[in-house]
């Protein structure tokens, strides 16, 4: 690579940078998971069948969202669009990238702070308080969460898969890479990307040439911020 390139980054983050932050994840011991089924309020199965309580479901993580600000970890990618192209692709449904002040950011499961209408999911809208029964669009059907459900195709794929393609570099953050098709992007990588994995678990991977800082997003994406800012490409 050419000294001091601008370098096309792309960042896959997940719910462990937002652990960071305070909010509860899904599939660690204790959380979210651990107090309701996904079959329950993750599905559209779920939405047919009890819609009030999947709507209270994501109502109460849209109140969480209040009470938590983004850490060092968001910050640290902040800081890295001073050096290079950077696009964030989260499976995190919560705002934090966009609090903390990235710029790019594609979300494959969706938003939290958006909601969509159950027969016209062209329309789309932003919510800040809660979605209850009754919530209507203009043409007079139910407001849903603007959420990826298990099951259910996810939209952003291919333009994610596209920016992957076409990175120099790949930086996997707070994921444990168990959730498909997000977790193959990483093969959507160039054979010649460096591949960055910041996680303090030992996290499956088939690929080789994986620099692997075991810390948390919070205080391994600065220590990464560091290397690349000051590596010579």
């Amino acid at each position: 690579m050419e000294t001091n390139k601008r370098l096309k980054i792309s960042v896959l983050t997940g719910a462990g940078i937002s652990a960071d932050s305070g909010l509860e994840t899904f599939r660690d011991s204790g959380g979210l998971w651990a107090k309701y089924r996904i079959e329950d309020v993750c599905t559209p199965e779920a939405l047919r069948k009890n819609p009030a309580l999947v709507l209270e479901f994501y109502n109460a993580r849209r109140r969480q969202l209040k009470d938590v600000s983004p850490n060092s970890g968001h910050k640290a990618l902040v800081d890295l669009e001073k050096f290079h192209d950077v696009t964030i692709i989260t499976q995190n449904v919560d705002d934090l990238h966009e609090r903390a002040g990235s710029s790019k950011i594609i979300h494959l499961h969706g938003e939290l702070l958006k909601c969509r209408s159950i027969d016209f999911p062209e329309y789309v809208t932003e919510i800040h308080g809660d979605l209850n029964l009754g919530d209507l669009c203009p043409k007079g059907s139910q407001l849903r969460p603007h959420i990826v459900f298990f099951g259910e195709e996810v939209p952003a794929m291919a333009v994610a898969e596209k920016i992957v393609s076409e990175c120099d570099v790949l930086i996997i953050a707070g994921t444990s890479l168990a959730v498909y098709p997000a977790a193959g992007l990483v093969y959507s990588a160039p054979s010649n990307a460096k591949l960055y994995l910041v996680d303090p678990s030992d996290v499956l991977m088939s690929r080789r040439g994986v620099t692997h800082i075991k810390k948390r997003a919070a205080e391994g994406l600065p220590e990464l911020l560091k290397i690349l800012s000051e590596s010579r490409y």
